[in-house]
């Protein structure tokens, strides 16, 4: 397969530069891919064709916009667009229109990317699945709740696209669906104009095919100059961490952390096993502590107006399971969070990234369920920048991937070790 669907952002941007792509033709080819693939993948809740193209020709016609000149991208549907619905993934918002774009498709839009359509998310971007399946295997699930941005891009229908993650739901997708995912440090991206899960969890993440993708997208979404991607100037100080609940891990899952440690160690990494403080070995409990007393509060409207039409998950899990929890668990459980951070956080004296997994192992079969995000919740209940990196297949042939974790706010940092550690895996 070749065609402009099949670039990266950073080489669509550079031939559009150079006169030899138009924008129009970028679009155009993701449209034709969208039309022959999207019926197996159905990614998509909303798809702009004819304001996507005008947009091009418009900037076709026009001086350079930004970072993003001509690159199409798609945004998870939690999260607001004034020109396009935004349905949260729920049937009480399915005529919704925003009256304004949420702060990281205005960026995106101002730095020159063209919105392409929306993306499909999990009811309220929680457990109950979408449409989406599994570019690889339409018998397997993509992963939630970010399901529609990871498959799109993994399946060559847009080249960069949003999601979110309040628990493990950018890193996993990425993973099951052999992407790059990128969930920045908590409050990086903005996110003004997302409909609220977890506030004190909620981050605005990206998925692209390439790392100097991702540092792109990140600059355009923090409005901030470009970094590009730098070489270490020594091999990095990596600390494998399994977690409290290796036991959880699939066979592949495992293997794909030792193969990817000792190729590590072999290109000249320091590698060693995590010393995890006791802080954060209830923080599973923690982050569900959080994310449920939220549930019935973030929701009250929902909970007043459109009860009926709310999945049973998220009446039990999100609202009736929040309700059980007092003001003295939750302070505890934000408590915790804190101690977590500050001790997680000194331990970056002596290594440079965390390698764990993004996921027990590659998409279970099934539909029904969006997949276990164990490996996925501790970094996120502490704030920490994670990158999946795509790395090898499964018993039945699909993506299993693995996860970085940096210092908290080093994400520029985190983005060149994982250069790195790409380029020592390949």
């Amino acid at each position: 397969m070749s065609g402009p669907n099949t670039l990266t952002a950073t080489e669509i941007t550079q031939q559009i530069d150079a006169g030899k792509l138009t924008a129009e033709a970028v679009v155009r080819a993701h449209l034709e891919r969208i039309d022959k693939r999207d019926a197996d993948v159905l990614a998509w809740t909303h798809l702009a064709r004819e304001a996507a193209l005008e947009r091009a020709r418009a900037l076709d016609r026009g001086p350079r916009r930004g970072l993003l000149h001509g690159v199409p991208f798609g945004v998870k549907d939690i999260i607001d667009s004034y020109d396009q619905p935004t349905g949260y993934g729920s049937p009480a918002y399915a005529t919704h229109q925003p009256l304004a774009d949420a702060a990281t498709v205005a960026l995106a839009r101002d730095a020159g990317a063209i919105l392409l359509g929306k993306t499909v998310t999990t009811e309220f971007a929680n457990r109950h699945p979408g449409k989406t399946r599994n570019p690889h295997n339409p018998a397997h699930t993509p992963g939630g709740s970010s399901s529609g941005s990871a498959a799109a891009v993994a399946d060559w229908q847009v080249v960069l696209a949003t999601g979110t993650q309040t628990g493990g739901s950018v890193i996993r997708p990425a993973a099951f669906c052999g992407v790059y995912g990128y969930k920045p440090s908590f409050g990086h991206f903005p996110v003004a104009g997302m409909k609220a899960n977890t506030e004190w969890l909620d981050t605005i993440g990206a998925y692209a095919r390439s790392l100097d993708d991702i540092a792109l997208f990140r600059a355009a979404l923090m409005a901030v100059p470009h970094r590009p991607i730098e070489t270490l100037d020594r091999p990095p100080r990596i600390a494998v961490c399994l977690t409290p609940h290796r036991d959880e891990l699939q066979p592949e899952g495992l293997a794909a952390i030792e193969a990817a440690a000792a190729k590590l160690a072999k290109a000249g990494a320091t590698v060693t096993e995590y010393a995890m403080p006791r802080e954060m070995f209830t923080m599973r409990e923690g982050q569900r502590t959080l994310s449920a007393f939220e549930g019935p509060r973030a929701a009250a409207d929902e909970a007043r107006r459109f009860y009926d039409l709310l999945s049973k998950s998220f009446q039990e899990d999100k609202l009736a399971a929040g309700a059980k929890i007092d003001y003295e668990t939750w302070s505890a459980a934000r408590k915790l969070g804190e101690r977590g951070r500050a001790a997680v956080d000194a331990t970056f004296s002596d290594i440079d990234a965390i390698l764990t997994a993004p996921a027990p192992g590659e998409a279970p079969l099934g539909l029904e369920r969006t997949g276990n995000a164990t490996f996925n919740l501790l970094w996120t209940y502490l704030w920490m920048p994670c990158v999946t990196l795509p790395y090898t297949r499964g018993p039945t042939g699909l993506p299993v991937g693995l996860q970085l974790v940096g210092r908290q706010h080093e994400d520029a940092t985190l983005l060149d070790i994982a250069g790195w550690v790409k380029g020592a895996l390949t």
